[in-house]
């Protein structure tokens, strides 16, 4: 921010008016003390209050986190680095510029998306000057002329796209956004570090619609999950089907396993079933007993 001040807040200035103003009053009163002349008393007095008055407008200390901006006879004439530095009272006027990160909240800006949906978005700029010169001479409140910056790019960034872009890419949004304002206010004397987007509202009934699709959409992938484990369990089985079958031992192994796995629980009535094979060698024994 640049301010101008007339007074500096630094108590040095104090001080010294303080000190070359008791100075004056010592010397005039020990020439009022040999003379006793009251203008050998007053001259002095008076002569370190101007002296005092002088110097204390002169001083100026200037603190780490700001550029003192100096302007002689109202033309630009060098930036004071921080520290105890002079000027030339009267002539000189001192603009003190802000060199720290700056923040500026984005009051919520209603706009319409590239598919004619109302939101509503607001975010805060962070951001620095780097030339106190440009940022104070160049514009009459740079403050105000990046918050206004950062408004109408809003609005145009969000304009260019569509709803699901604008809630999917919104670190995209910021980089665009940011990158316009940078563009803009470089010839300001500022940098913009980061534009943060704090909240995108949009209609009630819309929000609704989002939440059952949604829904859906879960519900959709819940099904195709579903339907997949559902195959690669048929697979399984069929390969194991394809595997007993190739094998006769295969069958009767796979009933004592489960048989196996019943455990010796009383409660569990085991019902066995005659195998297939051995029926059909019963009938053939049976068939050639007849025939004989």
């Amino acid at each position: 921010m640049v301010t101008l001040r007339d007074m500096n807040r630094s108590p040095v200035a104090g001080l010294l008016f303080f000190l070359l103003f008791a100075a004056g009053l010592a010397i005039g009163g020990a020439a009022f003390s040999v003379s006793h002349d009251p203008v050998s008393f007053a001259g002095p007095a008076a002569g370190g209050l101007f002296v005092g008055y002088l110097l204390a407008k002169s001083v100026r200390v200037v603190p780490q986190w700001e550029r003192m901006i100096i302007l002689r006879l109202g033309k630009f004439q060098s930036i004071a680095e921080p520290g105890l530095r002079l000027i030339i009272p009267v002539i000189d006027a001192p603009l003190y510029v802000e060199m720290r990160t700056q923040t500026v909240n984005v009051e919520k800006q209603q706009t319409i998306t590239q598919d004619n949906v109302p939101v509503v978005v607001n975010g805060v700029i962070f951001f620095k000057v780097v030339d106190p010169a440009s940022a104070a001479l160049k514009v009459q409140d740079y403050r105000l002329a990046i918050w206004r910056m950062a408004q109408a790019t809003l609005r145009d960034v969000v304009g260019r796209l569509t709803l699901d872009e604008l809630l999917s890419q919104q670190q995209k949004l910021e980089a665009d956004i940011a990158g316009n304002v940078e563009a803009s206010s470089k010839s300001w004397g500022l940098h913009v570090e980061a534009i943060k987007l704090e909240n995108i509202e949009v209609p009630e009934d819309l929000k609704k619609m989002m939440s059952r699709q949604a829904s859906s959409e879960r519900e959709k992938r819940a099904t195709i999950i579903k339907a997949d484990g559902d195959r690669q369990a048929a697979a399984a089985l069929a390969e194991a089907a394809a595997t007993m079958a190739r094998s006769p031992g295969a069958m009767q192994l796979r009933t004592l396993q489960t048989i196996d796995g019943l455990g010796p629980s009383a409660s569990n009535t085991v019902v066995l079933a005659v195998p297939l094979e051995l029926i059909e060698l019963i009938q053939s024994q049976t068939a050639k007993n007849a025939r004989s």
